[in-house]
């Protein structure tokens, strides 16, 4: 009797960009968000971290948190409090305004905003999109990430020269996929005209 030989499949060929992309069999990038829920329970300190370390420029008042955030003021300064006491983040006055904004000078403080960007997505974004286009110049965060906003998307400014806009939509389709949002983003020359931007990467 004979032996029927399975026929290899015709849809196992891969794009450029699943090439490109690394599928990590080890960690599954849409579960980063549980890791850090579960280290760290409390959401409005998860907020503050997002605040403050995704762009170490932020600052902000207890006030303008509570609102941001819809909490109360009481549970927004119980969080600023224990993180200003292990020096994660600094105060100064402005007029009557108390403002905090993080400490760059924290030991931890390079290890903390990694985490931070990763909770978000970005080092994917890095990883599996711009470094795999060639002739990008530098990449921009805009939007409610770029201000420690929690989103459903993430606003990109990319630029370089002779992209390849279409090989560039697959990669960032594929990207949206392993982290779980929506990317949208334009396209540049130069960067002058890009403003209220976080720089996020760099070849310059």
């Amino acid at each position: 009797m004979g032996v029927t030989r399975a026929k290899p499949c015709k849809n196992d060929t891969k794009t450029p960009a699943d090439q490109a992309i690394n599928y990590s069999p080890v960690v599954n990038p849409l579960k980063t968000n549980t890791i850090l829920d579960v280290l760290i329970s409390s959401k409005t300190r998860i907020r503050l971290l997002l605040k403050f370390f995704l762009n170490a420029n932020n600052k902000a008042y207890l006030r303008r948190l509570a609102q941001e955030f819809g909490e109360s003021t009481n549970a927004v300064r119980l969080e600023l409090n224990k993180l200003e006491g292990a020096g994660m983040l600094y105060s100064e006055y402005d007029g009557n305004k108390k403002y905090f904004c993080a400490n760059k000078q924290h030991p931890l403080f390079t290890d903390i905003q990694s985490i931070v960007r990763k909770y978000v997505g970005l080092d994917r974004i890095i990883e599996d999109v711009v470094k795999q286009l060639g002739e990008v110049k530098k990449v921009y965060l805009t939007g409610d990430w770029a201000k420690g906003k929690e989103s459903d998307v993430i606003d990109l400014c990319i630029v370089g020269t002779n992209l390849n806009k279409h090989y560039l939509l697959e990669l960032i389709e594929k990207t949206e996929r392993l982290i779980g949002k929506k990317i949208k983003y334009l396209t540049y020359q130069d960067s002058k005209n890009i403003k209220e931007a976080l720089l996020l990467w760099s070849n310059e």
